[in-house]
């Protein structure tokens, strides 16, 4: 269970105006820590009792993260936007929060990162995670499977979830049971070094998801797998740069080689209550399938 906040704990969170950065911020302020919300948009950042809103233009802006973090011990550390300069932008903001003080890092990392995961966005959180290893920082690693709303956002206005994840399972988790996990280990003790893969309860198919969104939404939607070359022609359309869109595609692959099927018991341990699963979440939150409802 969460531990009572030490009076001296001052926390820099990063990704506070955005849906888990903002969920730990509110979570830490209401068990009395003192709170840096950084963010690049000030007006965006949650008002908090005791919080302080810190303008950054990204983490790669070296001054405001270092001058963000004074006065922080520990820095949770949510991954930037994908770029492909996103892990020299993690490597700035490690080593501002470090010339800061700060020493210890928690961040939000993903399931089964490795320098050759499929889905190549992956790849950059363990090129991350290396680089915080060999700093001097204490460090956790949340490495969370896909969010379970990104798998309901998958559905396109058509009823269709289009991509080439086969029948390849993911334990997609909720944002929720990531931002208690995360104060779990912000405010709990024996954490240093250690990694935890935070997922659902269970491991699904994108058809089985389908069948659940046609459940709560009330009309059909289906699961279409696709070749590589078909999804990477069905996402012509968007006009996303190439590496934004191998990243979404690869995220599908990763799915049919069982790179997301892990399942693991780590949100109980840390939160003392079950992980939330897929129906429990499209049954609290009907604004991800009202587009289909239309």
């Amino acid at each position: 269970m969460t531990a009572a906040a030490p009076a001296e704990t001052v926390v820099a969170v990063t990704g506070a105006s955005g849906q888990l950065g903002g969920r730990v911020a509110r979570r830490l302020a209401e068990r009395g820590v003192g709170v840096r919300l950084l963010g690049r948009d000030p007006e965006r950042l949650p008002e908090l009792a005791g919080g302080t809103k810190e303008r950054i233009a990204s983490y790669g802006d070296e001054d405001g993260m270092r001058r963000a973090c004074a006065g922080a011990r520990t820095l949770f550390l949510v991954s930037a936007h994908e770029d492909p300069g996103r892990v020299r932008e993690h490597q700035i903001a490690i080593d501002s929060a470090v010339a800061a003080g700060v020493d210890r890092v928690v961040y939000v990392s993903f399931l089964g990162a490795g320098p050759e995961s499929t889905f190549t966005f992956a790849r950059d959180h363990w090129y991350t995670e290396e680089y915080i290893r060999a700093s001097p920082l204490r460090y956790t690693f949340l490495r969370d499977s896909l969010y379970q709303s990104a798998i309901a956002s998958m559905a396109g206005a058509d009823g269709v979830i289009r991509g080439p994840a086969g029948a390849g399972r993911v334990s997609a988790v909720a944002h929720d049971d990531v931002a208690d996990a995360a104060v779990a280990v912000l405010l709990g003790e024996g954490h240093d070094s250690a990694v935890y893969d935070l997922t659902g309860p269970t491991a699904f198919t994108l058809a089985e998801a389908a069948a659940e969104l046609s459940r709560f939404a009330g009309r059909s939607v289906t699961y279409v797998p696709e070749t590589r070359a078909e999804a990477y022609e069905s996402r012509a359309s968007f006009g996303a740069p190439e590496w934004a869109v191998t990243g979404w595609v690869t995220s599908y692959e990763a799915i049919a080689s069982g790179e997301l099927a892990t399942v693991s018991d780590a949100v109980t341990r840390l939160t003392g209550r079950p992980a939330r699963s897929f129906p429990d979440a499209l049954r609290a939150h009907p604004e991800w399938y009202a587009s289909l409802r239309a």
